[in-house]
């Protein structure tokens, strides 16, 4: 089965590239964001993240998840339609943050975020969506250490001099046992060099390219290999 954002009428890319709004299809429900593109960016890799979570069919339930740059939400939206932020019995000893669905963003984009979140989910899932401002390296305090099972991150590569603070953010935010997801492009020397980065100080590994959307998903922890989450 084929993922792709939807929108009636057809001709996605060209058309929702100007537009306020876009549409999206996952988890068997329309997700319509409210976008500023001049701000926020495109949604290749957040597109294809999704996409890889539900084809996939991995089993999201029972699992803490945090997303840095979330943009307009979709991410963190799928994340939550498909299980994600149940919480756990015993639960841990964290603030009451729990096993939620942590979206996270600087402070420019929150209200935005929020609003898509809201708009999005049903209300019985909305209390399992939280949104939080986090600049990389800069709020790390207001986050438990190694408190999530999941860190995720769509098209968050592509300023240099950033590199340094996300990696001390998740390293911040991972213990031994969270696995990390990373999507993004690799157009730019850049690139690469992030991920040299991110090689020395976790396991990487590609678990999937989309080469209609030059699309590539990494996955990365501490330690040996993993074969599942």
């Amino acid at each position: 089965m084929a993922l792709v954002p939807y929108e009636e009428g057809g001709g996605w890319a060209a058309r929702q590239l100007h537009s306020p709004w876009a549409t999206f299809r996952f988890a068997s429900r329309t997700i319509r964001l409210q976008q500023d593109w001049r701000r926020l960016g495109g949604a290749a890799g957040a597109v294809v993240l999704c996409a890889y979570l539900e084809v996939e069919g991995i089993d999201l339930r029972d699992r803490s998840a945090i997303e840095l740059g979330a943009g307009t939400g979709l991410l963190g939206i799928v994340l939550t339609l498909l299980g994600a932020g149940w919480m756990r019995a015993p639960c841990p000893p964290v603030p009451p943050l729990g096993a939620r669905v942590t979206l996270t963003d600087r402070a420019a984009a929150l209200e935005l975020l929020e609003s898509n979140v809201q708009a999005n989910l049903p209300p019985e899932l909305r209390p399992r969506a939280v949104v939080k401002e986090l600049t990389w390296g800069k709020d790390l305090d207001n986050f438990p250490p190694g408190a999530f099972d999941l860190v995720l991150g769509a098209d968050i590569v592509y300023l240099e001099e950033t590199f340094a603070e996300l990696l001390q953010t998740l390293e911040h935010l991972c213990s031994a046992q969270t696995v990390i997801l990373l999507s993004c492009r690799l157009r730019y020397e850049r690139d690469l060099k992030f991920l040299k980065m991110l090689r020395e100080r976790f396991s990487v590994s590609e678990v999937h390219y989309d080469s209609s959307k030059d699309v590539h998903i990494y996955k990365a922890h501490r330690g040996s290999p993993k074969e599942e989450f």
